[in-house]
Parts: C-alpha cells; structure tokens; sequence
C-alpha cells in the first residue's frame, strides 16, 4: 500500500509539473494585502485553469483555489476577471478548514507585473457551518520567465 501511495504522489507530481512547462503563461508570487496578509502566488495548469496558493501570515494559514480567467471582450488587454473555488485551512489557534469562492479582477503590465484584487466568500466547516465573507485583498505579484502576458479569451 505504501508502495501505491508513493507511485500515486509521483504521477501527479509528474502530471502537474508537465503541464506547468507546457503552458504559455507565466508562474507569479508576490503579496497579499487586506484582511489576512499573505503571500500569493499563481501556477499555470494550462491555458486556464491555474492554481493560485496563498500562504496567511496575520492568521496562520494556507488556501489554494483552482481559478478560470476570462479576458474581458474589447478590454484593455492584460485585464482578466476570475472566478475559483477551493479550500483554506487555518492553524493559527484551533484548526479550521473553509470551503471558499475566489472571484477577482487582475491586470498584467508590459513588464513583469500583475496587480489584483480578490474577495473570497466561503463556509467555515468546522466552525459550525458559518458564511464568511471577510477575506478580501490587494495583490501585487511578479511574473518569472517573462514571456508576456497572454490574453485568455
């Protein structure tokens, strides 16, 4: 069973780093800024979706959402609006973990920089099912291997 499970990790680890290679847009980090400070990142699972991990440093904590970008029709291009879904989970006094909503809207500039900013409603799970609506932020983030932004239509 270990054996599997080893097999298992090495396949979707081998999955996702060949589908961040073959991907036309570029993995970003950077920060986070409003209700919880963090830094933020992004990592291209193709064209969309991406993945976009977030590490909480006010209230010890990690989320990662799955995102899907849309270019907006005769926009300025570099500007995507995305929504995402995925979970959150909190280590700072007891555990908690949240299924959350990501909706937000970025702009890439020419040079290596996109700035965002995000609102992430969700259902605190093990906090008695409650709806939170609290978590918004500013982010700033720097794009490695810059090739350019790439309009997501």
């Amino acid at each position: 069973m270990k054996k599997f499970r080893i097999l298992f990790a090495l396949t979707v680890l081998c999955l996702t780093f060949s589908t961040i290679s073959y991907s036309q847009t570029n993995i970003e980090a950077g920060v986070r800024i409003g209700d919880n400070i963090g830094i933020d990142g992004t990592i291209p699972l193709g064209i969309s979706p991406r993945l976009h991990p977030t590490v909480y440093l006010e209230n010890f904590g990690v989320g990662a959402y799955f995102d899907w970008l849309f270019a907006l029709n005769d926009g300025p291009e570099g500007l995507k609006f995305y929504p995402g879904v995925g979970p959150e989970f909190f280590f700072e006094n007891d555990f908690d973990f949240n299924i959350v909503g990501n909706f937000g809207v970025e702009y890439s500039f020419k040079f290596p920089l996109t700035i965002g900013f995000d609102w992430r409603p969700g259902f605190a799970v093990t906090n008695d099912f409650d709806f939170i609506t609290s978590n918004w932020g500013f982010m700033a983030r720097y794009r490695f291997k810059e090739g350019g932004f790439r309009r997501v239509d």
